[in-house]
């Protein structure tokens, strides 16, 4: 009981400003759960609107509050209102920015293909549990612009193939030149409205987004960043896919829960005269339409190199919410460890591997509707 009296402060708190202070430790790892589960039932498909209008909403609450905070700082905003809410607005801040980095980390989840994608990935989660600690940062313009910067650059890469329908290097390209222009005339106006803060901080703050444009650059040309808008729904080995009407009727071999969510390093179990089928379905936007590429990958135990066997490419089109189902179909298949690369171009979107086994007799196998 002592101990627990002992933690109760002496003094109520002078102001909000102060609680907060004092359970920061408890309500930032809260508000981040809370914020990371409503944006993942929110965000759920990048051409949705509700979605983009959530990060649009971020978007203006970070930039509107910027250009509060230092027009107030700096005194060209003067009254007791704008003094009482200036101690709140790194909050605001903080709060905008935890929010973008929470959506892109779902929406780069539900895209993501971990074999080459991770790196981004724990970026943006890095960037998200750090955002929690980042209060008194957020009173610096030149953090604060490069948060903004690499909050752009993220939105834009994925926006932009949803506006046109395309996807690919040059998309990427002109992305970049869209959140350069915007990050432009955002710091144009806060020079205009602030010009002794943004003396102070421009060439740290072209040092950091000279950094940032770089390092999203050599991520996107080592295919770390994922190809979102397209995102993986299915995927799996199966001995037979039949198309029935609007239905995919799939053959496949019993498997234990978790192998089901996994779908890496099954085993199937080849009988004499059988084919190997590996089936996908691939979300993609309203509107978006792109090549897609089966891979099929065996590893050569001599060599100890994965050797490409056969490249399938085949068209799809945006707007189912399960994805556009496909398949492709491989004969006289070598026994050992194969992956199928499923893939747009050079960008990996996901990736089916297996062991092929070969028996004398077909095994069981459960009938299953995709």
């Amino acid at each position: 009981m002592r101990k627990y009296l002992a933690r109760i402060p002496a003094k109520l708190p002078r102001s909000t400003e102060e609680l907060i202070r004092w359970y920061e430790r408890y309500i930032s790892p809260l508000s981040l759960i809370v914020g990371f589960t409503l944006d993942n039932i929110i965000l759920r498909r990048v051409d949705q609107l509700r979605s983009n209008a959530l990060l649009f909403f971020y978007f203006v609450v970070a930039s509107l509050c910027i250009l509060a905070f230092h027009m107030i700082k700096s005194g060209r905003l003067r009254g007791k209102v704008f003094l009482a809410i200036v101690p709140y607005i790194p909050v605001a801040i903080q709060f905008a920015f935890g929010g973008l980095f929470s959506g892109y980390l779902v929406l780069y989840l539900h895209s993501a293909a971990y074999a080459t994608s991770w790196v981004f990935v724990a970026i943006l989660a890095g960037l998200l549990v750090g955002n929690e600690r980042f209060r008194r940062l957020y009173e610096n313009f030149a953090f604060q612009g490069s948060m903004l910067f690499l909050a752009l650059m993220s939105f834009w890469i994925f926006f932009l193939p949803v506006l046109t329908g395309k996807i690919g290097t040059i998309e990427f390209l002109i992305s970049e030149a869209i959140a350069v222009g915007i990050t432009f005339v955002f710091i144009r106006a806060f020079a205009l409205l602030a010009p002794d803060v943004f003396r102070v901080s421009k060439w740290r703050l072209r040092q950091s987004i000279a950094s940032i444009f770089l390092i999203f650059n050599v991520l996107y040309f080592t295919n770390a960043i994922p190809p979102l808008p397209l995102a993986l729904k299915e995927a799996g080995v199966y001995h037979s896919v039949k198309k029935i009407g609007d239905v995919y009727q799939v053959k496949a071999e019993p498997l234990l829960w978790y192998q089901k969510y996994l779908n890496y390093n099954t085993t199937y179990h080849l009988a004499p005269g059988e084919r190997v089928y590996v089936f996908t379905a691939i979300f993609a936007p309203t509107n978006l339409s792109t090549t897609i590429i089966h891979n099929w990958e065996h590893y050569d135990e001599t060599t100890g190199k994965w050797v490409v066997i056969n490249s399938v490419a085949f068209v799809i089109s945006g707007g189912r919410g399960e994805g556009y189902r496909g398949y492709t179909i491989l004969d006289n298949t070598l026994p050992g460890k194969w992956r199928v690369n499923v893939q747009t171009g050079n960008k990996l979107i996901g990736r089916v591997a297996f062991t092929i086994e070969k028996v004398a007799q077909p095994v069981q196998t459960n009938t299953e509707d995709h």
